[in-house]
């Protein structure tokens, strides 16, 4: 068995075969990216994809999205689609992806964020990234709405925004799950 290799690219520079090797591997690690919401989160933005052997064992993006805090629009790096093959776990392959997706987060952008399941709580928080304490929201067609089942679930890696982590965070609009 070979290295893990890592590759970084946009969506525009991957083929069909890596966009659906990608696709694949999301919606079955999610059972709610079925609907295909969680797989058009991560187009736009840059992939990271782990292969060993030529076959995908871990992916993830980092996609621009606008967060207001304390009368700001922060440009985010926001990380979306995090998976690694089932059998594939435990071997420190998170962490590349991660430690990946936070060197674009620290060279383009002021803060990074995502929002996290429950059981990866720890994983992020060991890696330095901050659990939001204060009040979430979506920017939506109707105006701000509060999205309070995150409000337990949004990390952020603050770059050069300064950030209250007891403050309101209000992230921008998309189909699909808001944050």
């Amino acid at each position: 068995m070979s290295a893990p290799t890592l590759r970084t690219a946009p969506t525009a520079d991957l083929s069909a075969g890596e966009l659906e090797a990608a696709r694949t591997l999301l919606a079955t690690v999610y059972e709610e990216a079925q609907d295909g919401s969680d797989w058009e989160h991560c187009l736009g933005g840059t992939h990271i994809l782990l292969y060993r052997d030529g076959q995908l064992i871990g992916h993830t993006a980092v996609v621009l999205r606008r967060l207001l805090h304390d009368g700001h629009a922060l440009r985010t790096g926001y990380v979306e689609g995090v998976a690694v093959r089932a059998d594939e776990r435990g071997h420190g392959h998170g962490a590349t992806l991660l430690a990946e997706a936070e060197r674009l987060i620290r060279g383009g952008y002021e803060v990074g964020a995502l929002c996290s399941t429950e059981m990866a709580l720890p994983f992020y928080a060991a890696r330095g990234w901050q659990l939001w304490q204060g009040p979430t929201s979506a920017l939506t067609p109707d105006g701000v709405e509060r999205t309070p089942d995150e409000d337990d679930a949004v990390h952020v890696l603050p770059v050069t925004a300064k950030l209250d982590l007891t403050g309101a965070l209000t992230c921008d609009w998309r189909g699909g799950e808001l944050w």
